[in-house]
């Protein structure tokens, strides 16, 4: 009988072993540049939404936003995947009509003006796949020198007379989006 209950108890001891290996996972630690929505009508409590968009939020970390963003070029709006664009209605981005639907979100920055594009490619990492035959809608917008730095990249709404602004900052530049109905 003594033999017996040894034999279950090690039995019961390697199989707790075993099971303590095949449960643990292995968790990623949190990302350096978080993923964030923004959404109009910001409030929570509002669900019947206009627009949404998802980005990641990358820190500035001593670093000038010219280093991160260069002139010229293709830029996802953020970090890690490129930013997606969600409306939950029809509107237009100058004068273009962007049908309700997903989208990504790029921009071409500038000195004095930024391009906003909305994109009809889903899932893409970065900007390195953008392919300009997908646009479905461009508009130049001005930048503007604020006083307060933002260290993380941010976008906001808010209502404009005509629709929706989408605003985007980071370090002292920003830049509005308009969205009309």
């Amino acid at each position: 009988m003594k033999k017996s209950n040894l034999m279950t108890s090690i039995a019961f001891a390697l199989l707790f072993l075993l099971t303590l290996n095949v449960s643990a996972q292995e968790f990623k630690g949190l990302d350096k540049s978080p993923m964030d929505a923004a959404s109009f009508p910001t409030s929570y409590k509002e669900a019947n939404k206009l627009i949404k968009i998802t980005y990641s939020r990358p820190q500035l970390k001593g670093r000038a936003v010219e280093e991160l963003v260069k002139e010229g070029d293709v830029w996802r709006v953020g970090a890690n995947e490129a930013a997606e664009l969600t409306l939950y209605t029809d509107m237009k981005l100058g004068g273009q009509l962007v049908k309700a639907g997903t989208y990504t979100f790029y921009v071409i920055p500038g000195q004095k003006e930024w391009t906003a594009i909305i994109n009809t490619d889903l899932n893409v990492w970065g900007s390195y796949f953008y392919n300009e035959d997908n646009d479905v809608a461009r508009i130049s917008v001005p930048v503007t020198t604020a006083k307060e730095s933002l260290e993380a990249f941010s976008i906001a709404f808010d209502k404009s007379e005509k629709g929706v602004d989408m605003h985007l900052g980071w370090g002292t530049i920003r830049a509005a989006v308009p969205f009309t109905k």
